[in-house]
């Protein structure tokens, strides 16, 4: 009983491990350390100032770069601070956001990166792949300092997880 007991607190411990760093051949998002001072380029179909509200709403395939972070959606909402120039403090992506670093890729129905935070959060059917592994949830939250990536569950019947983080894991091929 004390064997199986112990071999299962060490796959539960693993598991644990390579849920909580997203994948375990990396141990943190390649986003770690990502400068949210870099300027962000954004291109769409459209744009609409609404200067006096400090905004600007983006829409149709909306394509934003900042260093090796690259954003993807239908509709953007760029928030912004204008005294003392423009300066960027948050952008709120809907329709099929799908967020890229170098190694990874993560999706969700919409998206918020908060620049003076420097955290980035998708909700609604969650997926964040890396490799040939992927882990899915409601809600993933990715902290751009410690590079940190954190998914929820959420509620049954939000997303496509059912109420509980999923994931499928490659492993080394054994002879």
């Amino acid at each position: 009983m004390g064997q199986v007991r112990t071999k299962w607190l060490v796959a539960l411990g693993s598991l644990g491990l390579i849920a909580a760093t997203a994948y375990a051949a990396e141990p943190v998002s390649a986003l770690k350390g990502h400068d949210s001072n870099q300027p962000v380029d954004v291109a769409a179909d459209r744009i609409e100032v609404q200067d006096r509200a400090d905004r600007a709403i983006f829409a149709g395939n909306v394509h934003v770069t900042q260093g090796q972070l690259s954003l993807d959606a239908a509709r953007l909402t760029v928030a912004y601070s204008s005294s003392g120039g423009i300066q960027i403090q948050r952008l709120d992506a809907s329709g099929g956001v799908v967020v890229r670093s170098p190694s990874e890729t993560a999706r969700g129905n919409f998206g918020i990166y908060d620049l003076d935070r420097k955290l980035i959060t998708l909700v609604g059917a969650v997926r964040l792949e890396r490799g040939g592994s992927h882990v899915m949830g409601s809600r993933l939250v990715i902290d751009l300092t410690s590079g940190r990536a954190v998914i929820d569950g959420g509620s049954p019947g939000v997303g496509s997880s059912g109420g509980r983080v999923t994931g499928r894991f490659t492993v080394p091929q054994r002879s």
